[in-house]
């Protein structure tokens, strides 16, 4: 089935893009989340009169986006949780706390930006990723101590 993206989707595409989708794909996720509608004739015509206008946007926020991660670059945090003799933390340093920590320094960073696979759960060095834009990402170094 023929779509055009209402909004950016992630590994997919961003707004205004005819994609070719599978039917139950589109009829059960991507319709009724009103992230796509069906790529007729006159939706054909009306995303394509707007087409420059959000090329220049989306090269707008990638370039806001590569500004920052070049801020990121040289970004560490530093936590400091409870934890066990053996670097086990009593919980866990997750999204929210990393969004929250980079809010603090100053680091005005999208919500769903942080990519973390599990929440980190030991003392010591992590890198967690940060995607910006789908084509910019930047990496940011987490220390995590035990406090006393």
């Amino acid at each position: 089935m023929k779509i055009i993206l209402r909004t950016t989707v992630d590994a997919l595409g961003r707004a205004g893009d005819v994609k070719d989708v599978k039917d139950g794909y589109a009829r059960n996720f991507l319709l009724p989340r009103r992230l796509a509608e069906p790529a007729t004739p006159a939706a054909l015509k009306y995303w394509e009169k707007g087409k420059e206008k959000r090329r220049q946007q989306v090269q707008a926020e990638v370039d806001a986006a590569r500004a920052l991660a070049e801020k990121l670059a040289g970004v560490s945090l530093t936590f400091s949780v409870p934890a066990s003799e053996e670097g086990k933390l009593f919980g866990s340093v997750g999204r929210a706390e990393v969004l929250k920590s980079l809010k603090a320094a100053g680091y005005d960073v999208p919500r769903g930006s942080v990519r973390l696979e599990t929440a980190i759960k030991t003392t010591g060095e992590h890198e967690v990723e940060l995607r910006l834009q789908p084509e910019v990402a930047a990496k940011v170094k987490v220390t995590v101590s035990a406090r006393e």
